[in-house]
């Protein structure tokens, strides 16, 4: 990154072995310095032992990816110190427990800051206490007072009881201590701004926007990486009058989520590839309904069961071909967990005013990771737009009769909530006519089936005009445009800054929305570039071959990366070096994954 205040710490062991709490402490402790910060934890499928590491990067301006380096290095077992001590330069730190954990040879300039954790807490028997003394020792190094951790030990171990706090107290200020008598401090201290930011997970921003936007039903069946948001609804169900259910299976689930989105409540549901598969059938009911409701699709590494704990952007067309037929649908790639907070009220009234499903598409990356968020910048009041919802109005139909698929020049039918007086019809997933009368009960009627095609089809007819077209970002005149989607947006951006600090003139175009697709706009902004190249975390260009199908237009060059682990910005700027030398066979470049997980 540019000047200022750029740092990372990463935390690594096995499971269980405590890794999230002095996580959640120094997060806690960054933010509320005004710090920006951005967490992504790397973790298997089981239940104990597997290698975790968590990376936290912190900064004095937005911090939109993992980043490249490793600043300070927390070792909770041999494994990691084995694995990553090498990823060290000059000026870093690694801290370990002395009394268990032998270092490496290790770079010029690294300081190796060994903790003898039994002659600090005399205590063999409490293998956490590694973690609580390596904070006293992380405090010290990063210039901050004790009295900080102090506070916020007391604030994480609190429910617990006092000798609890006053144990975990004790152990970080012997090791504050011993730090301070042996460990040379970082040369640059940690900034202090004025405005304190929040801290949350993509999945709780999903949440969080879907609570603001009006949700009051959320159902799930859960599935990694979905599964916080259905931990965030469940906690603050009652006091926001959210009515959340745990559904034995996703068929379930989709279907009940219909059925309350039916009664003219927001409702929301999520999964992750393998519950969206069982979800498809019922999406394509709300289509034919005409039921609106969104459905999140937190992406992780497939097919099947795949690699349930990684990320990937493999679902695109999973979306695309969700349920059989011709039907109307949103399908949104959100950039981060703002805009996924954001996103979530945007897509709701765009499915309430055209009244038909929204697909969500979020992933590992963004939904379990962890980041800053300035609190202003969240509206919790949103606007919220329930198109042609009938409350309280005239008859539409002739005879006395209420036509729910009354076929009007928008395509846009009024919708009636059951139960209002006089406004009695037939809603189910045959086709039917105006009234809502199946066409087969009596003999398909070929007249009145393409009448509601054609009908459907002509609801979306304005919808583009509602959604913001892709743009150029950066330099007008550049030799490379990076073309990405979804959660590559943040990666791509710090990836530019390299990318021109190597002499390169770059531009990007992030695309969010997929369906309905700008693809008049998207051809005139790739028509005016010199060199595309598509980066997408798959292995099959997902979404190089979507944009194919809607423009035309072939990509230059790919970069790709489906080894589970997300994209770090010298990723892409290797990338695109690589295809500028000519050195890219095939045109897909694919970057080495260093060991960093």
């Amino acid at each position: 990154m540019n000047q200022g205040f750029d740092f990372s710490i990463a935390i690594g062991g096995a499971a269980g072995q405590g890794i999230a709490t002095p996580g959640n402490i120094l997060a806690r402790t960054f933010v509320r310095r005004g710090l920006h910060l951005y967490a992504y934890n790397a973790y298997q499928s089981i239940i104990r032992g597997g290698h975790i590491f968590l990376t936290m990067r912190v900064s004095d301006r937005e911090v939109l990816s993992h980043g490249d380096q490793l600043d300070l290095l927390l070792c909770l077992n041999q494994d990691t110190m084995t694995r990553h001590l090498r990823h060290l330069g000059p000026g870093a730190c690694a801290i370990y427990n002395s009394d268990t954990i032998t270092p490496g040879e290790v770079a010029d300039g690294v300081q190796l800051c060994g903790m003898p954790i039994f002659e600090m807490t005399g205590d063999r028997k409490n293998k956490l206490a590694q973690n609580t003394a390596a904070l006293g020792v992380m405090v010290h190094l990063l210039g901050l007072d004790f009295e900080i951790l102090e506070a916020a030990l007391e604030l994480q171990f609190g429910r617990k009881g006092e000798a609890v706090v006053s144990s975990n107290v004790r152990v970080a200020r012997a090791a504050y201590d011993y730090s301070h008598e042996r460990f040379t401090p970082l040369p640059v201290p940690l900034p202090h701004n004025e405005e304190p930011l929040a801290v949350w997970t993509g999945n709780e921003a999903l949440a969080m926007g879907g609570a603001a936007a009006g949700v009051k039903f959320y159902c799930a069946y859960p599935m990694s990486p979905s599964t916080g948001v259905l931990h965030w609804m469940a906690k603050n169900a009652r006091e926001l009058g959210i009515m959340v259910r745990q559904v034995e299976d996703e068929i379930g689930v989709a279907n009940m989520a219909i059925g309350a989105a039916h009664t003219g409540v927001r409702a929301m549901c999520a999964t992750s590839g393998g519950g969206f598969a069982l979800m498809t059938e019922a999406i394509g009911s709300a289509a034919m309904m005409e039921i609106p409701l969104v459905f999140i699709n937190v992406m992780r590494a497939g097919p099947s069961t795949g690699v349930p704990t990684k990320t990937e952007q493999g679902d695109l067309w999973q979306a695309l071909g969700a349920s059989q037929g011709d039907f109307e649908r949103f399908i949104v790639a959100p950039e981060s967990a703002e805009d996924a907070f954001h996103t979530i009220g945007e897509v709701f009234n765009l499915a309430d005013r055209y009244q038909c499903p929204a697909i969500v598409l979020s992933d590992l990356l963004i939904s379990e990771g962890t980041f800053s968020v300035p609190p202003q910048s969240l509206d919790m009041y949103p606007p919220i737009e329930r198109g042609k919802l009938i409350r309280d109005a005239e008859r539409n139909g002739t005879n006395g009769t209420y036509n729910r698929y009354l076929d009007t020049e928008d395509g846009i039918s009024p919708r009636a909530v059951p139960g209002t007086p006089g406004f009695v019809h037939v809603v189910a997933t045959d086709e039917h006519d105006e009234e809502g009368i199946l066409i087969s009960d009596e003999f398909t009627d070929p007249h009145k089936r393409r009448q509601m095609v054609e009908k459907r089809a002509r609801k979306l007819s304005d919808a583009l005009t509602r959604i913001p077209p892709p743009e150029i970002e950066g330099v007008e005149d550049a030799e490379v445009t990076l073309v990405g989607w979804g959660s590559t947006w943040g990666v791509i951006r710090e990836a530019m800054e390299q990318i021109e600090a190597r002499g390169v003139a770059v531009n990007r175009i992030a695309v969010k929305w997929i369906l309905p697709f700008h693809a008049d706009a998207m051809s005139g902004l790739l028509a005016a570039a010199k060199k595309i190249l598509i980066v997408e975390n798959n292995h099959s260009g997902q979404f190089a071959r979507f944009l194919r199908g809607e423009t035309g237009f072939s990509a230059h060059g790919h970069i790709r990366k489906y080894d589970g682990e997300p994209f770090m910005p010298h990723h892409i700027a290797d990338g695109v070096l690589a295809h500028l030398a000519g050195e890219v066979p095939g045109g897909v470049f694919v970057p080495e994954q260093e060991i960093r997980v």
